[in-house]
């Protein structure tokens, strides 16, 4: 029995890795899918996911998988099927108000809600003064459940950034927290598969450009480049370091 028992042990511990390398499996497909700007992939993956769930009913994990993969898909959806963007954010925000039933101190969770709030407000123009209220609240809550968080961070800089004026108390403020973002980035693990693992490249990306309005040329190529070492195949990235390059 005792042998039975320790036995059961290793096949749950060896189930558990099994759903964790599955996890970051799906994270490394989001994001290359995303990155590489291939909505195709993204819609893929968005109907793979929501097929599982509705087959097995879902964990938190797969259903944080599939919100983070409506919002990718939203991204670009914007720019290449613009009908399909709100229901995109929509359908994120949805799916983790179940994630967030099973836990309401879940930072990544509301940190990404958050943003799908926060896209969702620029599709839906009558709308957006609720929308930026749930958004902001979100992202509040996130923040004083996880202060250190990085993806909370970043997003809370780049909303800031995206509202104040240049050179502004504001503007500098935010900057500083996208550089505590970044920093805080290079410290954590983004090959971790049982956790979020999103968010350095486009933090590095977004200090870059910064840098690079505030006319550091050297800064700005060198958090760029770190973004593309992160991420090889993000095109923005690319397309930010050729503009530079040029200069």
């Amino acid at each position: 029995m005792r042998g039975v028992g320790s036995w059961g042990a290793v096949l749950l511990l060896f189930a558990a890795a099994l759903g964790a390398q599955e996890g970051g499996d799906l994270q490394a497909q989001i994001l290359y899918a995303y990155q590489s700007e291939d909505a195709n992939e993204l819609a893929n993956l968005v109907q793979k996911l929501g097929n599982q769930i509705e087959t097995d009913g879902g964990d938190a994990a797969l259903r944080y998988h599939l919100a983070h993969a409506q919002y990718r898909f939203g991204l670009l959806a914007r720019q290449k099927r613009p009908k399909a963007a709100a229901p995109a954010f929509a359908d994120c925000i949805d799916e983790l108000k179940r994630v967030l039933e099973q836990d309401v101190k879940s930072a990544e969770a509301l940190a990404l809600q958050s943003a799908c709030y926060a896209e969702l407000a620029k599709e839906r123009h009558l709308e957006a003064v609720l929308l930026r209220s749930r958004a902001e609240e979100k992202l509040h809550s996130a923040f004083e459940i996880a202060p250190r968080n990085p993806r909370v961070l970043y997003l809370m800089a780049m909303d800031e950034l995206s509202r104040s004026k240049p050179r502004s108390a504001e503007n500098q403020r935010a900057f500083a927290q996208l550089q505590q973002a970044a920093q805080l980035f290079e410290q954590s693990s983004a090959t971790r598969e049982d956790v979020p693992g999103w968010g350095h490249a486009e933090a590095y990306l977004a200090l870059g450009t910064q840098l690079e309005a505030r006319g550091d040329v050297l800064g700005a190529r060198n958090w760029i480049e770190k973004s593309l070492i992160m991420a090889p195949d993000y095109k923005a990235a690319q397309r930010q370091l050729a503009t530079l390059v040029r200069r």
